[in-house]
């Protein structure tokens, strides 16, 4: 069972997303607010697999609420869904850049949002590569080279970090690589464990950034 919490300021939307998602066998709503001031005491009390916040809510911004529970949960932090207006818009990439894992439109068809919630969950990537990459040309910045922990990979990890951050799925860099996909996903593992990266949004961030693609 996917246990998610719902973070967003409009009462009517909020409850639409928690029927969708309570219509699934798979999937449970355990918590929903309207705010995000005391998202880290909600986390611990609900245990959440996956949080779907809203990037722009008063009080504290999903940004923000973003950046707080990763420095406050490290590791164990849920996976965190943005919900945005824009397919391309500052906030998704700042969202991103403190620690969510994508985001989703909130018009997004409920196929969609079912599909991205199982995905994150399942600790895979929800943002397509190239919508990442869209988002960072606009507001992000890159650095002269990768540092020390690009050294550790090996050259066949560097191989499969520029086919993942170019947006290819595991099952094409297998038949790129003459790999089985359960050995990509081990390289791509041990490839996020190497940059301390937290999924494969933030490996095309890192790849982008370092001018890697």
């Amino acid at each position: 069972m996917i246990r998610v919490a719902l973070i967003d300021d409009q009462p009517l939307f909020r409850g639409g997303i928690a029927m969708i998602l309570d219509s699934q066998p798979d999937v449970e709503v355990v918590a929903q607010e309207s705010s995000a001031l005391n998202l880290s005491s909600t986390v611990r009390a609900s245990a959440p697999d996956v949080i779907l916040m809203d990037v722009r809510m008063p009080g504290i911004d999903g940004i923000t609420a973003t950046r707080q529970l990763v420095a406050d949960l490290g590791d164990e932090a849920p996976k965190i869904l943005v919900l945005t207006t824009f397919d391309v818009d500052e906030a998704a990439a700042r969202a991103i850049e403190a620690g969510a894992s994508g985001f989703v439109l909130k018009d997004a068809q409920p196929e969609f949002l079912l599909a991205s919630v199982r995905a994150v969950a399942d600790g895979s990537q929800v943002v397509a590569a190239s919508a990442t990459r869209r988002l960072f040309e606009r507001h992000g910045t890159r650095t002269a080279r990768p540092g020390p922990e690009y050294d550790a990979l090996t050259v066949r990890e560097r191989e499969i970090l520029v086919r993942a951050a170019s947006g290819l799925s595991n099952a094409e860099i297998a038949q790129a690589e003459f790999l089985s996909e359960a050995t990509v996903k081990t390289h791509i593992s041990r490839i996020l464990a190497k940059l301390s990266l937290r999924d494969r949004v933030q490996l095309v961030v890192y790849a982008y950034e370092h001018g890697l693609v």
